[in-house]
């Protein structure tokens, strides 16, 4: 699946090693993993990041940012939340482009929880007797997890929340740790590139076709998982156009959704875009055309609609008339005009029924 998630009731520092290295992340007191993200009309890959602690050493930026920040106050500490803390991610939340949780509470506990499975510590940096950045990491066995950092607006120019990175990686690489895995990055949204500067030589990446963790060097804009599978679909539609059939490729405003707690078990169709013909039949099964760049093959599937959503997008872009799951698998193959044969045939048989 390309989108997981579990609430585990416990989590050994070991579990959470294996987590990570498999590209899992902390959301609130669950765990996730995805593979794709959905930006306003844009729908956008999830690449995970990590640092290889030992090969991580001080470069030119973190030299400058420690020599400029070295008047401020720094405690590296067991996380404990604080109205001070809170003060200050209500500071930081008005100065964001994006929506963030609510409070510093709602983003590392759940809203049924005050106990945390996780062993988190804080970074604080403090200017005198003001409290001007936190950033919070979690510590397994051999690795850590970056989980938050924020600042105090007034402080831009100090670059703060490159200097918490910096400051947690140093601290887990004197704790001996192996790994430091600050989460991901999205080909083609800048807002995450500031990740691809930091510690870049000792920087990897997870591979999604190999799940295989490679340097930074090795990852190439011509394979990012998504631009692949939407270009692919995009020959079959123009194979079968030729046979004057029409196709659309769309976005599936329901990629994520087993990450929704009463959904996670439901095993939901959780490709980021398919392929299907018009005309659609309406609440019925229907062969669903998607590319899995996995295993790098092409897959024709019979998907059924469970549920229907009370507000759908009215981007024509998307697909969001039903959740759909899938029934049954009817070919797979790496050849696009062998897929879209079969996808004619298919089409051609459901039409004769209906």
């Amino acid at each position: 699946m390309f989108a997981q998630a579990r609430a585990p009731e416990s989590l050994m520092p070991t579990d959470l090693d294996t987590y990570l290295e498999q590209g899992w992340y902390r959301m609130g007191q669950s765990i996730f993993t995805t593979n794709f993200i959905h930006f306003k009309s844009g729908m956008y890959s999830t690449v995970w990041l990590r640092v290889l602690l030992d090969e991580f050493f001080e470069d030119s930026t973190q030299r400058k940012l420690f020599k400029q920040n070295a008047r401020f106050q720094i405690a590296i500490r067991p996380a404990l939340l604080t109205e001070e803390k809170e003060e200050l991610y209500s500071r930081y939340k008005q100065s964001i482009l994006f929506n963030p949780s609510d409070s510093l509470e709602s983003l590392l506990f759940s809203a049924t929880s005050a106990n945390s499975i996780y062993y988190t510590y804080e970074v604080t940096v403090r200017d005198g007797d003001r409290l001007i950045a936190v950033g919070f990491f979690d510590l397994g066995e051999t690795s850590a997890a970056g989980i938050s950092s924020v600042y105090d607006p007034a402080y831009k120019k100090y670059s703060l929340g490159k200097y918490l990175i910096y400051l947690k990686m140093q601290y887990c690489k004197n704790q001996k740790l192996r790994y430091f895995y600050p989460g991901y990055f999205v080909p083609g949204y800048s807002f995450f590139d500031y990740k691809l500067t930091i510690a870049r030589p000792a920087l990897q990446f997870l591979q999604l076709r190999s799940q295989q963790w490679l340097p930074i060097e090795k990852f190439s804009p011509e394979s990012i998982p998504y631009q692949v599978m939407h270009d692919k679909l995009v020959i079959a539609q123009k194979l079968l156009a030729q046979q004057q059939s029409e196709s659309r490729v769309v976005k599936y405003e329901f990629f994520d959704a087993n990450l929704i707690p009463d959904l996670r078990d439901a095993g939901l169709f959780d490709f980021p875009v398919f392929l299907f013909c018009a005309p659609e039949v309406e609440g019925d099964v229907n062969p669903l055309l998607v590319y899995d760049v996995r295993d790098a093959q092409y897959h024709l599937l019979m998907c059924v609609p469970i549920w229907k959503p009370n507000e759908t997008n009215p981007d024509e872009m998307f697909y969001s008339a039903y959740f759909l799951k899938v029934t049954q698998e009817i070919h797979v193959t790496t050849e696009a005009k062998e897929i879209a044969d079969v996808f004619l045939k298919c089409m051609a048989s459901l039409q004769r029924i209906h």
